[in-house]
């Protein structure tokens, strides 16, 4: 035993407690989750009228006298087992606002769709990957002495994709600023082409609301050069949501020219700063606007749904752009694993919150996603279900929410409070095995949904 890893022991350990198979039921119905949260506490319910007890749950009679529940992190270098759950959670959102579905009516496929992305704007010439990155004929060299072209070709993959040519060139200080204003672009973006669409068919813009609504659903990705760009899903509805026609003005040209013209339009201007000045921020001018069309002829809404969910689940140090915790510190930035140009932005962020006029940015405290504030993803109210509703059906599909006979005349005492989280050595083996498993059935399972009968 002695000569057996740490883990291995404590598995073992594990293994051979009393309590053992209750405790892999609880991993289990946890997913495998890699860091699960630890309560302690009771749940009762009782008859409102008579005050007699209906359920008791306790968690004395537990293994370690705790329940074990999940983590919820969304991204998969955190918790593959999670962020697979809530990657299938996100399809489906995405999903009934393009299909219906979850409450949403099937008639939304027929309304007027668009899948758009937008960009961040160039900060500065970068190494680009396919053919020749950066040919020039007549050679040259900037002011700091640097080529001003690259002949080379650059695999895919290859690390200086997406690392500026010059690094003095490059606005840094713009690159950040402008990831500390996309939420604040984004926002009035749509508010743009609410107005446009209003101006078009000549309704008094205040009176939009009462003749269509705009409902979307996006999703922040960052690209090699670590810039955020979004792909959003705009849907056009009636004035009462999913559940009513829009007029018959609406339609998809008609979306496509105000989306496309505010994309051009809308900027933000950032606070007067005397080391900086003030700059204005738009979009950038790699916009993509595709129909989405119930007939198929167009990106497949399944397709669409499943992009979107991918990258959900992805943090800023899956893709080079960031780290997935924050740093407090100038040393940090020093350590954290991180290309040069990624340092450099962090580095420019840490510099800039420390400048009094930017301090509502709390760019510090964003420094590890390099200055972008916004969720990751973001939906209106009305485009369809939420988060909450998911996880409440499934509770009820695998037997975990109230018990059926609860109703209005009955009272639910709870008392829970947190105690810990985490797996030790040997329950992290255990848990990732389980995780594993699963996500092997799951492939399994959806392997022979997919083959031709």
């Amino acid at each position: 035993m002695r000569q057996l890893p740490e883990a291995d022991r404590d598995a073992i350990r594990i293994a051979q407690d009393p309590k053992f198979p209750r405790w892999l039921e609880q991993i289990t119905a946890t997913g495998g989750c890699s860091h699960p949260v630890h309560l302690s506490g009771s749940t009762t319910t009782l008859d409102g009228t008579t005050g007699e007890i209906i359920h008791h749950y306790d968690t004395r009679n537990e293994p370690g006298e705790r329940l074990l529940v999940r983590c919820r992190n969304r991204r998969a270098t955190v918790c593959p087992a999670c962020s697979r759950l809530h990657a299938g959670d996100t399809f489906h959102l995405v999903r009934a606002g393009l299909l219906g579905g979850k409450n949403v009516p099937g008639v939304v496929r027929h309304r007027p769709r668009l899948f758009v992305t937008l960009t961040a704007p160039s900060f500065g010439p970068l190494h680009r990957a396919g053919e020749l990155c950066r040919p020039r004929r007549d050679g040259g060299t900037c002011e700091h002495g640097r080529p001003l072209g690259c002949g080379a070709v650059h695999a895919p993959d290859a690390p200086v994709v997406g690392q500026p040519l010059c690094a003095d060139c490059y606005d840094y200080t713009a690159h950040v600023l402008w990831h500390a204003h996309a939420s604040k672009l984004w926002d009035r973006f749509v508010i743009d082409v609410r107005r446009r669409l209003a101006s078009s068919v000549g309704l008094v813009q205040s009176r939009f609301a009462q003749h269509a609504r705009l409902s979307f659903a996006r999703v922040a990705e960052y690209q090699k050069r670590a810039a955020v760009h979004l792909h959003a899903i705009v849907r056009l509805d009636g004035p009462d949501g999913p559940d009513d026609e829009p007029p018959a003005w609406g339609s998809v040209d008609r979306l496509t020219d105000a989306v496309r013209a505010s994309a051009g339009r809308v900027l933000v201007r950032t606070p007067y700063s005397p080391a900086v000045g003030e700059l204005e921020l738009r979009w950038g001018a790699q916009l993509d606007v595709r129909p989405l069309h119930a007939d198929g002829d167009g990106p497949d809404d399944d397709a669409v749904a499943a992009y979107v969910a991918k990258y959900v689940t992805k943090g800023a140090s899956e893709t080079g752009a960031g780290t997935d915790h924050p740093l407090t510190t100038w040393h940090d930035i020093d350590t954290a694993s991180v290309s040069e140009h990624v340092r450099t932005l962090m580095r420019t962020c840490w510099r800039l919150g420390g400048l009094p006029e930017y301090e509502p940015l709390r760019l510090r405290t964003w420094t590890h996603t390099l200055g972008y504030r916004g969720h990751i993803l973001t939906k209106s109210r009305a485009y369809s279900t939420t988060y909450a509703a998911l996880r409440t059906e499934r509770a009820n599909h695998m037997g975990h929410a109230d018990m059926p006979g609860d109703t209005f005349d009955t009272v639910t005492e709870r008392h829970w409070r947190y105690v810990g989280s985490g797996h030790t050595p040997g329950a992290a083996l255990i848990a990732a095995g389980v995780a594993e498993d699963i996500a092997t059935n799951r492939e399994i399972a959806r392997d022979r949904c997919e083959v031709p009968r």
